[in-house]
């Protein structure tokens, strides 16, 4: 079996709080976009055989993927293992939930080839203990995203609106970003109910003019190339550009296919993991 791994941006990005246990409390518009990994899953006589055309991604119990089979087999009491395969193209460390997205297809693959039919909101709870963004990359599409990530509430698609994305030549660690963000030093927090009242509307040039993320001052402060990614992209008639997730990941809207064409092209002569695709 073959599964679609879709990636995600992040709309808005806010954090609202912090708990005991040091999790951050989230509010965030998830939208998934047209970049994906593919993900092969059979069964195998036993244990878990992960294998990927990216020689560093990590092929243990550290890839997300190999968890989520681990706890799969563990949660259902399976007796045989499985080889799973990963066709990478979404950039790696990069605020677009690849990691994710390939556990949740694991997860939604092997309870398709073992015949466990376990509903999605069980999956979603099985998620959860992999990462924060699993559940979502469960259910994908446009949702409203609360709590560490495991609150999710469908929105209105927002479909088909055309994004240049680039994703510069390093990565980023989620938890150093998290780590390095003092929540009382966020003066400006996205106005989330306006950005999905817009997002409704189809107001494109709304949700391009007032998207936030507040994590993306504590990466443009390590990294100011961020910042001028932005520029270069707003001068190049993008309607709005933004940091995805912790970084380091930039996407704009455009309001048509040629002006993205022309930004994605200059883009390419500077980074070597730049995209053009849609919001699905």
């Amino acid at each position: 079996m073959q599964i679609k791994a879709y990636a995600k941006i992040n709309i808005a990005l806010d954090v609202i709080g912090k708990r005991e246990d040091g999790y951050h409390l989230l509010k965030m518009i998830m939208q998934t976009i047209d970049i994906y990994d593919l993900i092969g899953i059979e069964k195998a006589p036993q244990n878990i055989v992960l294998s990927c055309n990216k020689g560093f991604i990590p092929t243990d119990n550290r890839n997300l993927a190999y968890k989520a089979a681990e706890l799969f087999i563990n949660k259902y009491n399976i007796k045989q293992g499985v080889y799973i395969n990963i066709k990478k193209n979404i950039p790696v460390a990069a605020g677009l939930a690849g990691g994710s997205t390939n556990a949740a297809a694991v997860l939604k693959g092997m309870n398709l080839i073992f015949n466990i039919n376990a509903e999605e909101s069980e999956l979603m709870d099985l998620a959860l203990s992999i990462g924060a963004d699993v559940p979502y990359c469960i259910q994908g599409g446009t949702a409203l995203c609360e709590g560490i990530g495991e609150k999710i509430k469908p929105l209105k698609p927002f479909r088909n609106h055309i994004l240049v994305i680039v994703k510069p030549n390093f990565g980023v660690s989620t938890k150093e970003v998290y780590g390095s963000l003092d929540i009382n030093k966020i003066f400006k927090h996205p106005d989330i109910d306006s950005l999905i009242k817009a997002m409704t509307r189809e107001d494109l040039y709304y949700v391009a003019n007032n998207m936030k993320n507040v994590l993306e001052n504590v990466t443009i402060k390590k990294h100011g190339l961020l910042k001028d990614i932005k520029n270069e992209m707003l001068k190049m008639n993008a309607l709005g550009a933004l940091m995805s997730g912790s970084g380091p990941t930039v996407f704009a809207f455009f309001d048509d296919m040629q002006k993205a064409q022309i930004c994605y092209d200059r883009m390419k002569m500077q980074y070597k993991e730049v995209f053009i695709t849609r919001t699905i």
